[in-house]
């Protein structure tokens, strides 16, 4: 057969490995050995019988289903427990855990990412594996059920069945909220406002940009906190802390706007502290997951610090 170039599929594979494993790092390696059994496998493939990317598709949910074997689902802190009240609870990192993480919107040119949002893969997360790759094959990129069938080697009617349970187990736990996108006016303004007032350590101004049961958790540490009292709470927790002269830096992930915080450092300077992904509707944060595991951050092209010579000249 003529040469193939799976570079064009890349984007698209790893987006598809991410909401199976919930983890980019995991993704990445899963579409490196899809494409590396791909290209083992090149002179077997059939253009008659499937195109490229279903070809890769099949391989790659089959790797998938590999590494799911035998293993349970990432979570985020809000789906281990109920929510805490006491702002001054002990930070204790859970590292035994293995966390959702966040994706990094930047490096992969996604055309659909409504199906990455944080919300919608801890969701998936929940569900059996198979029951994970039927839904993401069909209802995300769209393969017909004859053409899922052939990829996981069932029939149709057991993929109909395992999809119209997945369904359903998903829209028991799914946030039905219309989250805002990271170009729309409204909600850029919103996290613009919500950065100004964390770098000026602005509780009350934080406080007032939030809905009323706004969820703030921060893995991994466990705990998380619901409603704008607790929230706030916390907030004056973390500028007690680390105290004010802060630096935010906007960009985006899992198709949501992000901030990138960096706090003071001793001698000057700010530190990267943590990765705040928002969620925004209806002109108000209503979600905010603060991912401070320093793992994640070289995946966003995040400085490990800001030196001080290189600080806004405000502060």
């Amino acid at each position: 057969m003529p040469p193939v170039d799976f570079e064009p599929y890349r984007g698209e594979l790893v987006g598809s490995c991410y909401r199976m494993l919930g983890s980019f790092h995991e993704a990445e390696d899963a579409v490196q050995e899809t494409l590396l059994r791909a290209w083992k496998a090149r002179e077997r493939y059939d253009p008659d019988r499937a195109s490229v990317r279903t070809w890769l598709h099949r391989i790659a949910t089959n790797v998938c289903l590999t590494a799911l074997e035998g293993r349970g689902r990432r979570p985020l802190p809000s789906g281990l427990g109920a929510p805490s009240d006491d702002a001054g609870a002990p930070l204790v990192a859970a590292l035994d855990v293995p966390w959702l993480e966040p994706f990094p919107d930047a490096r992969y040119d996604l055309e659909v990412r409504a199906d990455l949002r944080l919300a919608w893969v801890a969701s998936v997360q929940v569900l059996p594996a198979r029951q994970r790759a039927v839904l993401l094959l069909r209802d995300v990129l769209a393969f017909s059920a004859a053409e899922v069938a052939d990829q996981l080697g069932t029939s149709v009617a057991a993929v109909n069945s395992t999809l119209q349970r997945a369904r359903a187990a998903l829209s028991q736990v799914g946030d039905a909220a219309t989250i805002a996108e990271p170009e729309d006016a409204t909600a850029r303004e919103v996290v613009q406002q919500y950065l100004h007032a964390f770098e000026a350590a602005d509780v009350d101004g934080l406080v007032r940009l939030l809905a009323d049961d706004a969820v703030l958790e921060m893995p991994p540490v466990p705990l998380w906190y619901r409603g704008r009292l607790d929230y706030g709470r916390f907030l004056e927790r973390v500028f007690d802390m680390r105290g004010p002269g802060w630096v935010m830096r906007e960009l985006t992930a899992n198709g949501q706007p992000a901030l990138a915080a960096y706090a003071p450092a001793p001698g000057g300077g700010c530190r990267v502290h943590s990765l705040q992904v928002l969620a925004v509707a209806d002109g108000r944060v209503r979600h905010n997951v603060t991912f401070a595991d320093p793992r994640l951050f070289p995946a966003f092209g995040l400085a490990a610090e800001i030196p001080a010579e290189e600080m806004p000249r405000s502060r």
